[in-house]
């Protein structure tokens, strides 16, 4: 009866024991990370009858978790993943809506453009001309408050890295703290601690979605995890942590390195939330600073280059018309020589929107591009005789050391600068400086077929010239020395440039001189409406219209790609989890069918003992008896 006792209580301890872990389950259904816990049951040996053998109960050998090492590590990458494409998503969605939000740049090109045909229309109107100015100031804004978000988003992506990598360290602590705690539970020998391994899966989960990891699990249970090309984030029992450090160049940007090392880790980093962010201001945001900045500069060089040919109420050549933010270069902060270097736009056809690097070897200096593809430089660097290269005058000063490099931004800070320089209507340049007439006693048949500045800055540019010929096919200027004429080929005197048709006659003769009736004259403005659909850029290709629009192009490919992209990793994510949660989750009808089961055993087991007891009182009044 002993045995039969025995046996009883086993069974009433196996389905405590049971029931412990069902409710365990129910109580974490809803625990992100919980794994559902199951109990390991194993018959006692049996007792040695004589030629058979009578068992003798039930041992509960383990308690584990329903886990899948193949299914967690799917997860954890789909989780890193989705994240990525989740923050890259909201980092491009914030842009397209300032691009296309009230700040559009189009239509404040449009409106400055319209206002610039009125004058065209009118050219000694006031109203019109302060309409000029007041739309030549709302394309400023424009083009600056468009740099102030691009600047605001830069600002937010660099305080989102700090806190992604604040939140990486607290993490991986905490995973190095349980790595300590689950080492010494296996030590004690009382079996899988499961809790403390579902809450270091989830800080696992929880890390990879912050930063691509490599997890490495070691023979004393604790695990290890890798970021980039091998850093160590946690290491058995011990952390290591990233810390953000500025740029080298730019202090105003954020990299991440590893704290203990100050080796930087930026370029190493692609997964997770911090690859996302990494990756959005590499290869967006910047990207796009730098070609609004472009459009700036082509807007002003082109403008400014027809407005200074013109001349204004006043009887003065045109000035500039707007200023643009310069070329920024900043020097590397290890940077032993004394250098400088300085940069200007010289050729704004052949600008680009790329920043470059340039370094000194000891004896040369080189250039290339962020990408790291070398640019072939002319020059030999000296003011004279700068470095041109992409569009860039390059003046580069004594005193560099072996190892000196500086970053050059062309256009980061451009649109930023933009500016309208003009406040006075009289100083809009609508009028052409010089007119050209034909004397009315000419005999032949030469035409006037244009005129044009070719040097505003020619001192000379209004004085009177007479181009008289001596034959239909020699002229003298001013009673200089005989010239060749050929039809149509343009004659370049005192910075215009006159064109002339036909068969001129000897002794006709043709006059330029300086336009008297610069209120009425509407020459230059109508040349200024046509920079609207100039090829100012990529050779001459590409006006500032079609700039701004490669601009919203290339930033609503990012963000369409970046919105498939998510709705891509939600799916793998949501399938990934779906397949983990079949093996680890708690189901919820399972465990009120094994609640029914252990229950069942429990009260089985209960009245094996009261039978056992029955029986064992009876044999007691037997004896007594």
């Amino acid at each position: 009866m002993a045995d039969l006792l025995s046996t009883g209580v086993s069974g009433l301890l196996a389905s405590q024991i049971g029931l412990a872990t069902v409710s365990h389950n129910v109580a974490n259904v809803n625990t992100d990370g919980y794994s559902r816990q199951v109990v390991q049951f194993s018959a006692r040996p049996g007792q040695s009858m004589g030629q058979y053998y009578i068992g003798t109960g039930v041992n509960t050998t383990a308690v584990q978790r329903a886990y899948s090492q193949y299914l967690n590590t799917a997860l954890w990458q789909a989780s890193g993943d989705q994240s990525r494409a989740a923050v890259y998503q909201s980092l491009t969605a914030q842009l397209n809506n300032q691009l296309s939000g009230t700040t559009n740049l189009q239509s404040s090109l449009d409106a400055f453009y319209g206002a610039l045909n009125d004058v065209s229309n009118s050219p000694a109107d006031s109203a019109a001309r302060s309409t000029l100015l007041a739309r030549a100031g709302a394309l400023a804004s424009t083009f600056q408050s468009l740099s102030t978000q691009f600047n605001q988003l830069s600002t937010q992506s660099q305080r989102q890295l700090s806190d992604t990598v604040n939140q990486i360290n607290s993490d991986s602590k905490s995973i190095a703290q349980l790595n300590e705690q689950i080492r010494s539970a296996y030590a004690s020998g009382k079996g899988e601690p499961s809790d403390l391994l579902d809450q270091r899966d989830a800080l696992i989960k929880k890390v990879s979605s912050q930063v691509g990891v490599s997890v490495v699990e070691q023979g004393d249970h604790t695990v290890s995890l890798f970021v980039g090309n091998g850093q160590a984030l946690v290491n058995g029992v011990h952390a290591s942590e990233l810390a953000t450090a500025q740029n080298a160049y730019d202090p105003t940007q954020l990299e991440v390195v590893a704290k203990d090392t100050g080796m930087v880790l930026t370029g190493q980093l692609g997964g997770g939330a911090l690859g996302a962010i990494l990756d959005f201001r590499a290869n967006v945001l910047q990207p796009a600073q730098n070609q609004l900045g472009r459009a700036a500069v082509a807007m002003a060089q082109a403008f400014n280059a027809q407005h200074a040919q013109g001349m204004d109420l006043n009887g003065d050549m045109g000035g500039d018309f707007f200023s643009v933010g310069s070329p920024v270069v900043q020097l590397n902060s290890g940077n032993t020589g004394t250098a400088t270097v300085s940069a200007s736009v010289s050729d704004v056809s052949q600008l680009t929107a790329k920043d470059y690097v340039m370094r000194y070897d000891g004896t040369n200096w080189s250039l290339q591009d962020t990408a790291g593809n070398n640019i072939a430089m002319k020059g030999t660097g000296t003011a004279a005789d700068p470095f041109t290269a992409d569009g860039l005058s390059i003046v580069v000063g004594a005193g560099a050391a072996q190892g000196d490099s500086f970053k050059i931004s062309p256009t980061s800070q451009a649109a930023g600068g933009f500016k309208s320089v003009i406040t006075d209507p009289n100083k809009i340049a609508a009028a052409a400086p010089v007119v050209a007439s034909k004397a009315s006693g000419n005999t032949g048949s030469g035409t006037l077929d244009g005129i044009s500045v070719s040097d505003p800055t020619n001192p000379n540019i209004k004085n009177t010239v007479n181009i008289v010929f001596t034959s239909a096919t020699t002229y003298s200027v001013d009673g200089g020395p005989d010239q060749t004429f050929t039809a149509g080929q343009p004659i370049t005197v005192n910075g215009w440039t006159l064109k002339l048709g036909g068969t001129p006659a000897a002794n006709d003769s043709f006059t330029v001189k300086a336009n008297a009736n610069a209120r009425g004259d509407n020459s230059n403005a109508l040349t200024l409406t046509n920079v609207a659909n100039l090829g100012v850029l990529d050779g001459g290709n590409t006006s500032v219209g079609r700039a701004y629009g490669q601009l919203t192009s290339q930033v609503g490919s990012a963000g369409s790609l970046a919105k498939d992209a998510l709705s891509t990793q939600n799916s793998i994510y949501n399938q990934a989890l779906a397949t983990q949660q079949s093996v680890s989750g708690v189901n919820i009808d399972e465990e009120a069918a094994s609640l029914v089961r252990y229950q069942q055993a429990y009260q089985a087991s209960a009245q094996v003992i009261q039978t056992a007891n029955q029986i064992f009182n009876a044999l007691l009044s037997a004896v007594q008896s």
